[in-house]
């Protein structure tokens, strides 16, 4: 036998010099790669962290409570003068004024109590102040009602000058805007124990309650002389009702139209001035629980809205309500629970808040919009007689039973912001009924800011529905029939142009949807909906015949090459919808659907409206839905599809029982992200809708955004302010609203890719 000999191959070396480089630089490569991924991933969830950490940090001191500081503790300057009538701080807080029982006006310092100046009025002698009022909140016209019926007008002023060049100088001082006599109100020379004031443009407004029972006024006609620029003063003449019982307070509104009487027994009694010849008696309401005496009771800032303190410290905020005849009467709003007998309030000067001052020795400090209690402190058991704010709000003086002055600074940045303020129903000055309302500028200093992020939050859930509800049918359905059933050919043109359509500026797609398709639509609005309803039966009709024409035809299509058939048919349905649509409109919606709109349905019909929104941001939507949708679809393994189809399912139970659910965390994923980007879009909802922040789902109204919102406002909003820090609120709310849709989204579609994942 002829033996045979196996020749072994040659060993080869896996230990070579190159080889051991080749397999340390990999190691490495791997090395380098993995913590440059993981550092990557980190550095993302600091990022995102990060954010959220600052935004938190702007958003936190709008809910901090205020917070006071004592700076001085003093006698009370010209302790001989007598007690303090009325008290006022200038602008800087270095200037107090307090005018004395004793005819004076005293000017000290707020620091130290030094007296700047001691000024003596030209009341007769033998005559004392029986009653002052100012003529505002925020303005310096007192009015003094005289012991001898008569009355005076003054007003302090306060001149800043720099005589140095950087140290500033405040010279306190008065002025008799309307003459330093006394001028009769009382024929019969009865104290005026109650007063009022109100200086207008065009006419200035007195008036006043004798011995607390009679009522007594005056109205002037102002006209300035061309000349000397002096004010003259014509007596237009002035009929007041005659009150019943004691007056214990005369509250005058700014217009001169409401003039509110006050009785001991918490009592008002509100007169329609309107008719200066035969005023009118408007209502007689309680304003205090159980008849609680009255403890004090005067406007807030803009002289809307009453503040009523009874002797028990209810605080009761009240103002005029017009209903659908016309007709107002005071409304109870809100109430703040102080506690101890209200000895004095003050109103802020350029905000909705007041500071109150008990017999207790409470202080506190509220704000009405937000119904917060802001502060409140006791600083002793002396009862405190009198709150003095300054106009910034950011000084306060307190003067208490025993004749002692304690200066304060305070820090109160933000009361006007509360979890009510921001989500619920408030009721505003000038507002029938409590609402959702976002307004945050006027152009008054009187004007109530509404921080209500509902109508916002609102408007963003309702663009993003809208332009979701036309994005996902076409992308889904789209993108299933590509993947699926397009010829690949076609496919390979198909989706890269609807992949470059994402690539579109979102300000462009803005831009034409505010300057053409809105007004397009509106002049066109019945051809909008005839294409969505001859478009649908068109398509399905074409499919029918189609379907059923001879073999010989259809097979001259290749298969996947059927849709570029419906283009034609898209086109020419399109065509004939607006063809059609100024023919409709004058049969259907007599010439005129928006209006037809209005007056039979009541729907209300803006051009710049949701249905602009919806198409062109679900126009800016579908590519994202559609190419992660396609890809998903796309990828699900070909042996699947084969062995369903070899097991004798139809291609469309094919798809819908192995292909969808196999690709459904991608298809979750798609509408979870084209969700995301319709959440966060801006630059389209803010040149396509009215920016009108309303609560309606109304398609045919527009709406504000939370992102649209901060686009508009952040540029002009004052640094710190509360303005500004809502609006950090609103980016937060977007933030954590985001994060909780993705984080319940990645849950879902893992749950989703467990189920139905191929082993």
């Amino acid at each position: 036998m002829q033996s045979t000999t196996q020749v072994q191959p040659p060993a080869i070396d896996f230990d070579t010099p190159a080889l051991r480089r080749r397999r340390k630089l990999r190691a490495l490569t791997d090395k380098v790669a993995g913590i440059s991924i993981g550092a990557g991933g980190v550095s993302v969830i600091v990022a995102v962290s990060l954010i959220f950490f600052y935004l938190l940090y702007e958003v936190m001191p709008l809910f901090e409570g205020a917070e006071i500081e004592q700076k001085a503790e003093y006698r009370l300057p010209v302790a001989e003068a007598g007690p303090t009538l009325y008290g006022w701080l200038e602008e800087q807080g270095e200037i107090g004024m307090r005018l004395a029982e004793g005819n004076r006006v005293i000017f000290y310092r707020t620091q130290t109590g030094e007296v700047v100046d001691d000024i003596a009025l030209p009341i007769p002698e033998g005559v004392r102040i029986a009653s002052v009022s100012g003529a505002g909140v925020d303005k310096t016209l007192l009015a003094l009602g005289l012991s001898d019926g008569s009355y005076l007008l003054v007003k302090h002023v306060y001149k800043v000058s720099y005589p140095e060049g950087t140290t500033r100088v405040i010279t306190p001082g008065l002025e008799f805007p309307y003459g330093e006599e006394p001028v009769e109100l009382d024929p019969q020379q009865r104290p005026i124990t109650q007063i009022s004031v109100r200086d207008a443009e065009d006419t200035l407004m007195i008036v006043g309650a004798a011995d607390n029972h009679t009522l007594l006024g005056r109205l002037f006609e102002k006209e300035e002389s061309f000349l000397t620029g002096e004010v003259e003063l014509t007596d237009a003449g002035l009929v007041l009702p005659t009150v019943s019982g004691k007056v214990s307070r005369l509250l005058l509104g700014p217009e001169t139209r409401w003039l509110y009487v006050f009785a001991p027994s918490g009592e008002v009694t509100m007169y329609d001035l309107l008719d200066r010849e035969a005023p009118r008696l408007n209502q007689q309401l309680p304003v205090t629980s159980g008849g609680v005496e009255l403890a004090d009771a005067r406007f807030l800032l803009g002289g809307i809205s009453l503040l009523v303190a009874d002797v028990q410290g209810q605080i009761t905020q009240l103002f005029p309500v017009r209903d659908d005849n016309n007709h107002y009467t005071l409304e109870k709003i809100r109430h703040f629970d102080f506690g101890g007998r209200v000895t004095n309030m003050a109103a802020e000067h350029q905000r909705k808040g007041f500071a109150a001052v008990s017999d207790t020795g409470t202080l506190g400090i509220f704000y009405t919009t937000s119904e917060r209690v802001v502060l409140r402190e006791q600083l002793g058991d002396t009862p405190l007689r009198r709150v003095t704010i300054a106009p910034r709000a950011n000084y306060l003086i307190i003067e208490d039973e025993a004749g002692t002055v304690r200066f304060y600074s305070v820090k109160n940045e933000h009361p006007d912001v509360s979890w009510s303020a921001l989500w619920s129903k408030v009721w505003y000055e000038g507002y029938s009924e409590p609402e959702y309302i976002w307004q945050s500028s006027a152009s008054n200093n009187d004007f109530e800011p509404k921080f209500s992020l509902s109508p916002l939050t609102f408007g963003t859930l309702k663009a993003a529905f809208y332009a979701m509800l036309i994005a996902m049918p076409l992308a889904i359905c789209g993108a299933i029939y590509t993947a699926n059933f397009m010829a690949p050919r076609l496919r390979t043109k198909v989706k890269p142009t609807i992949e470059l359509m994402e690539a579109l500026p979102t300000v462009i797609l803005g831009f034409l949807a505010g300057l053409f398709f809105a007004p397009f639509m509106e002049s066109h609005l019945p051809g909008v909906f005839t294409v969505l309803v001859l478009m649908p039966l068109a398509i399905v009709v074409f499919g029918f015949v189609w379907s059923n024409l001879p073999g010989a035809i259809r097979h001259r299509v290749p298969d996947g090459w059927a849709p570029v058939l419906l283009v034609p048919v898209i086109i020419v349905v399109g065509w004939f919808s607006f063809a059609i649509s100024p023919q409709v409109e004058l049969w259907l919606f007599d010439g005129n659907m928006p209006h037809w709109l209005t007056t039979e349905l009541g729907i209300d019909f803006d051009q710049r409206n949701a249905l602009v929104v919806g198409a062109a941001m679900g126009f800016a939507v579908i590519p994202t839905i559609f190419s992660i949708t396609e890809d998903a679809i796309f990828s699900v393994p070909k042996s699947l599809v084969h062995g369903s189809l070899a097991l004798g399912a139809t291609p469309w139970q094919t798809l819908v029982r192995v292909v969808l659910p196999t690709a459904s965390p991608g298809i979750f994923s798609a509408v979870m992200i084209g969700l995301g980007r319709a959440v966060g879009e801006t630059m389209i909802v803010l040149m396509a809708t009215g920016n009108t922040p309303v609560m309606d789902w109304n398609i045919f109204e527009g709406m504000r955004t939370l992102a649209a919102n901060i686009a508009v406002e952040m540029p002009e909003s004052e640094v710190a302010s509360t303005h500004f820090r809502v609006l950090f609120l609103a980016a937060l709310v977007l933030f954590l609203f985001t994060f909780a849709v993705n984080t319940l989204a990645e849950f879902i579609r893992q749950r989703l890719r467990t189920k139905y994942s191929v082993m």
